[in-house]
């Protein structure tokens, strides 16, 4: 499984910093050239790698970190997006919910990229937030995921863990998805809710 995150914002850049603690291979990419990310990444660590937006696409899962408006670019980098898992880490704060058709953010993000399978994750957390070891006192900082694919989910809820964090499942994307989703100016509930899950 191969592992890309596509922004290299506050964001993309924490998510980076998961992926290092652990020693996972993931590739970052971004508007910028690979030259001008490379001594960021190397920074982060040495299994964080700058490829070239269409490099980075061949990875199995990719993480979508760039600004909302900026998805439809990423999407027509690709004729077709099957067999890739993208994972919605996106926030829709102000955008107006006749803009998203009436659909939850990630649905409408969805329409986009033609034929993959499609998670909301990682974005109920603030960058400074998810960028810290996912591990305190014993417990596992939480990452809500939604999707309207059961085994996407299962897909993500691994590599959340491998990441150290608990995944907890909301199952649908209109349904429990719906509370990490913003809504015009509206934060879903569980938005910069900062949670642990105890070890069992």
């Amino acid at each position: 499984m191969s592992f890309a995150i596509i922004g290299f914002g506050k964001i993309g850049q924490a998510l980076a910093h998961a992926f290092a603690r652990r020693n996972i291979d993931v590739t970052v990419a971004s508007r910028r050239s690979p030259e001008v990310l490379a001594p960021q990444a190397r920074a982060i660590g040495p299994t964080v790698v700058a490829k070239s937006l269409q490099d980075a696409l061949e990875a199995d899962t990719i993480i979508l970190a760039v600004p909302f408006g900026e998805h439809r670019e990423v999407a027509s980098a690709l004729p077709n997006w099957k067999n890739k898992t993208i994972i919605d880490a996106m926030n829709t704060f102000g955008v107006p919910p006749e803009e998203l058709d009436g659909l939850p953010s990630s649905a409408f993000v969805a329409k986009a990229f033609t034929g993959a399978k499609l998670v909301k994750g990682f974005n109920h957390l603030i960058a400074a937030t998810l960028a810290t070891d996912p591990i305190v006192e014993g417990g596992h900082r939480v990452v809500f995921l939604s999707s309207d694919d059961e085994d996407a989910t299962d897909t993500v809820a691994a590599l959340a863990k491998q990441l150290g964090f608990a995944p907890v499942k909301l199952g649908k994307l209109n349904e429990g998805g719906a509370l990490v989703h913003a809504r015009g100016h509206t934060w879903g509930q569980l938005i910069f809710q900062d949670l642990f899950k105890k070890e069992q």
